[in-house]
C-alpha cells in the first residue's frame, strides 16, 4: 500500500510532531508499505493569512496514494477518499486558547470570522474522515467539546527507546526538547533561585526563536546562576539528548495544557527517571503522578524549586519514583507495530 503522512512545516522548527511523523513513516515501511511524508508550509503570523493557507491545503489533489494519515491543521484539510486522522492538535487559538484569551486571532468581527472559518473547515474535514484518532484524552475531549466528534485515543509511541537507559545520576534536573514560552523552561530557571544550593539544571534543545533563547540567558544572568544552570540551546543529536536524560536525577516537562504525555516525559520514564510537572500541564499528568512517579507542582518558581531540591537531595527516592514511572509507561503497552496496524485498519 502507498501511504502518505501529511503534516505541517514551519521552516527551521522541529519538535515532537515532526519526530512522530518521521517515525511513523519509518515503521510503515518496516511493515512493508511504501510511505512518504508530505509537509506543507504553515505560517500562523499574521493570523489574517491563515484562510489562504487553508485554501491551499484544500486545493491539493493527491494522485497515486492509497491511504492518507493526517496529523495537524491545516495539513489535515487535504482531501482524499481514504483519509485517517491521527489528530495531534487543531488550531488551538480558534478553540480553547481563544476562550482563555491567549489567541493570536485579531479582535472583533474579523477574528470571529476567521475562527468560524476554521471551525467550519474542521467540521467538514472530520465528517469526511474515514476514522479519527486522537493522541491523548486532552485532544479527544477538545474535539468532542468544540466540534462534537467522537474519536479513539491512540497515543504516540516513543522513538528510539533503546537509547534511553537507567544510568547513574549526575545530580541535575534536565528539561529537553523545543524551547519556547509554552514549554515554560523559563519557570525552571527562575525556580533555581529558590532551590537548594546543590541543585543544577540543564536545559537542552533548539529555541523556536532567538527571543526564547535570550529570555533564558537573561534570567540566568539576572539571577546569577551561571555556575548552576547549563543552557545547551541547539539541535541535539538523539544520542546527545539521550545522554542528558540518562544521567539526570529527574526530567522536567511542564508545558501549558499539553495534548499528550509529551516526549520529554515519556523518554524520562523510559530511562527510569523521576518526573517533574505542573498542575496545568494537561496530558503529561497521565504519566506524572505526584508522589508515585515524580512531583506535580503548582506552576510557580517556589513550588518547582521544592521538587527540584527533593529530586537532588534524596537520590534513592528519586530512583524509586523513576522506576515507578518506567513501570507505568511500559504498562500502557504502546508500540509502533500496534500503532501502524490500528491506523491502517
Amino acid at each position: 500500500m502507498k501511504v502518505l503522512v501529511v503534516n505541517n512545516m514551519a521552516p527551521f522548527v522541529s519538535g515532537g510532531a515532526e519526530a512522530m511523523a518521521e517515525h511513523l513513516r519509518h515503521h510503515l515501511q518496516v511493515a512493508g508499505h511504501e510511505a512518504e511524508i508530505l509537509r506543507i508550509p504553515f505560517q500562523w503570523e499574521p493570523a489574517t493569512r491563515i484562510p489562504s493557507q487553508m485554501l491551499m491545503a484544500r486545493a491539493f489533489e493527491l494522485q497515486n496514494v492509497d491511504h492518507v494519515i493526517a496529523l495537524k491543521f491545516p495539513a489535515y484539510l487535504i482531501p482524499h477518499p481514504r483519509k485517517t486522522m491521527w489528530l495531534v492538535h487543531q488550531y488551538r487559538q480558534a478553540y480553547d486558547l481563544y476562550d482563555a484569551g491567549q489567541t493570536n486571532l485579531p479582535p472583533g468581527e474579523l477574528g470571529e470570522d476567521i475562527r468560524q472559518l476554521i471551525k467550519n473547515a474542521d467540521d467538514e474535514c472530520f465528517r469526511q474522515a474515514r476514522r479519527i484518532f486522537s493522541i491523548s484524552d486532552v485532544t479527544q475531549k477538545r474535539l468532542a467539546h468544540y466540534n462534537g466528534f467522537d474519536s479513539q485515543i491512540l497515543r504516540a509511541p516513543i522513538n528510539d527507546p533503546e537509547i534511553f537507559v537507567d544510568a547513574p545520576s549526575e545530580g541535575y534536573v534536565f528539561a529537553g526538547g523545543r524551547v519556547n514560552g509554552a514549554k515554560r523552561q523559563h519557570l525552571l530557571v527562575e525556580a533555581m533561585a529558590h532551590a537548594a544550593g546543590n541543585v543544577r539544571l540543564v536545559v537542552g534543545g533548539p529555541p523556536d526563536t532567538e527571543a526564547d533563547a535570550a529570555r533564558l540567558r537573561a534570567a540566568v544572568e539576572r539571577l546569577g546562576l551561571q555556575d548552576r544552570v547549563r543552557l545547551d540551546l541547539r539541535f541535539l543529536s538523539r544520542q546527545e539528548y539521550a545522554d542528558y536524560v540518562n544521567r539526570s536525577s529527574a526530567v522536567a516537562s511542564l508545558p501549558f495544557d499539553e495534548e499528550s504525555y509529551s516526549y520529554v516525559a515519556m523518554e524520562g520514564a523510559t530511562a527510569a527517571k523521576a518526573l517533574i510537572s505542573t498542575t496545568d500541564s494537561g496530558g503529561v499528568l497521565g504519566l506524572v503522578k505526584n508522589g508515585e512517579t515524580g512531583w506535580v507542582c503548582e506552576p510557580s518558581s517556589e513550588a518547582l524549586a521544592g521538587a527540584m531540591s527533593a529530586a537532588c537531595a534524596d537520590p534513592a527516592r528519586a530512583r524509586d519514583l523513576g522506576r515507578a514511572a518506567k513501570a507505568r509507561w511500559e504498562g500502557f503497552g504502546i508500540n509502533w507495530q500496534a500503532t501502524v496496524g490500528t491506523l491502517l485498519s
